[in-house]
């Protein structure tokens, strides 16, 4: 039996060994965590519960105010309306005849089958081409509006969204119903121009692109002593030397009907987004996900959520564009009539409250829903085309 003295010699040495084993396994499962940790890389995060809680549990990692972003955003919404108007352009010349009121169609906006009917009569009076009448503006205007609209929406929405708490109802439609405003602000002009040449019905002599901008610039209000003159008249000498010198009075006529546009914007842009935004949530639901998006490819952007399949992205905006289009169909009416004021009548210009009353005493409350029916038939196809061709776009651009 060793004595006390052997065991108080051995026990130091004893305990340092125990320590020292200590030590080594820490070091140990220390390194094993350190050499792990790269294996998984910076971006790694613990799997979301379903495909809509990813932004919940890691933050956004894309910078949405990077000028690679700007554009590629810019063009993909640029080319989603080129795409959408494209698509409903017939549907559209017959809307706008309808809306402003045009004494030769005005005979098929009771009828059943008015839309059918006008279109065959364009076809035959002027061709294919009339159907597409105004286009070229359409399509000149659409691809910087819808640019401006998606990418106004991406910023908008990432300052009053920066994360998934902020994420609600109220910040959603504000964020689309400021891109809205911000979109037609700076493409106004171009939407009066073409509603202008898709009014036009005339088979001779239509005015150019430049001589509609010339017409628009140059119209005044009527002068008490000034005799009635037809639309496309030269002035009188005497209305010439009344004309008011400052060129800013000519460049307002351009944004005719910009006051309901705005009020138009706010709940429709606004919805617009709302709805998409909530519908495509539904869509990605864990029940039926499965069913509605797309597996994620390798380059597939860190924190967003699966792309959703072609029929539930189309189904999805369609919903967008009927409800939208129902909040706001009533001030694209008064827009309609404020925009061709100049082309009919004496030429003067109606204020927003002016052009409602004499709607409403024409045709009652049906007047402010005239064409509505076309509006949904347009509508559904035309958001539905717009939102999938920008998401679609976005894969492509890896945004």
């Amino acid at each position: 039996m060793p004595s006390s003295a052997a065991l108080a010699e051995h026990a130091p040495s004893s305990m340092s060994d125990i320590a020292r084993d200590q030590v080594k396994q820490v070091r140990q499962q220390v390194g094993a965590v350190v050499a792990a940790a790269p294996a998984a890389g910076p971006g790694r995060k613990d799997p979301a519960v379903c495909p809509t809680d990813d932004e919940a549990l890691t933050p956004r990692k894309k910078d949405t105010r990077t000028w690679d972003y700007v554009w590629r955003s810019g063009v993909a919404g640029g080319m989603a309306g080129c795409a959408a108007k494209t698509l409903v352009a017939p549907l559209d010349r017959v809307k706008i005849l309808f809306q402003a009121s045009n004494p030769q169609f005005a005979k098929y906006t009771g009828s059943s089958f008015g839309v059918a009917t006008a279109m065959k009569d364009i076809y035959l009076t002027e061709g294919t081409r009339g159907l597409y009448r105004g286009h070229s503006a359409t399509l000149l205007r659409i691809f910087p509006y819808a640019g401006i609209k998606f990418l106004a929406y991406e910023q908008i929405r990432a300052m009053l969204i920066p994360d998934k708490h902020h994420e609600t109802p109220l910040r959603r439609l504000l964020s689309g119903s400021l891109a809205g405003v911000t979109s037609v602000f700076f493409t106004y002009p171009l939407e009066v121009v073409r509603v202008r040449l898709a009014f036009e019905t005339k088979r001779d002599g239509r005015s150019s692109l430049r001589s509609i901008c010339r017409q628009i610039y140059n119209e005044q209000p009527p002068q008490k002593s000034a005799t009635a003159r037809l639309p496309n008249a030269p002035l009188p000498v005497a209305a010439e030397a009344v004309k008011a010198p400052n060129g800013h009075v000519g460049l307002i006529n351009f944004y005719r009907g910009f006051a309901p546009t705005l009020l138009g914007m706010l709940p429709y842009a606004g919805m617009s987004f709302l709805t998409h935004d909530t519908v495509s949530d539904l869509m990605r639901h864990p029940a039926i996900a499965k069913h509605t998006t797309l597996p994620r490819k390798a380059n597939h952007p860190e924190g967003k959520p699966a792309a959703l399949k072609s029929w539930a992205e189309l189904t999805t905006g369609g919903v967008a564009g009927l409800v939208s289009q129902t909040a706001s169909y009533p001030l694209e009416v008064i827009r309609r009539r404020m925009q061709v004021g100049g082309a009919v009548g004496d030429g003067r210009k109606l204020k927003l409250g002016e052009t409602a009353r004499t709607i409403f005493r024409e045709r009652g409350i049906r007047g402010f829903f005239v064409g509505l029916t076309i509006g949904y038939v347009k509508v559904v196809p035309m958001v539905a085309v717009s939102f999938y061709t920008y998401e679609r776009m976005k894969l492509v651009f890896g945004i």
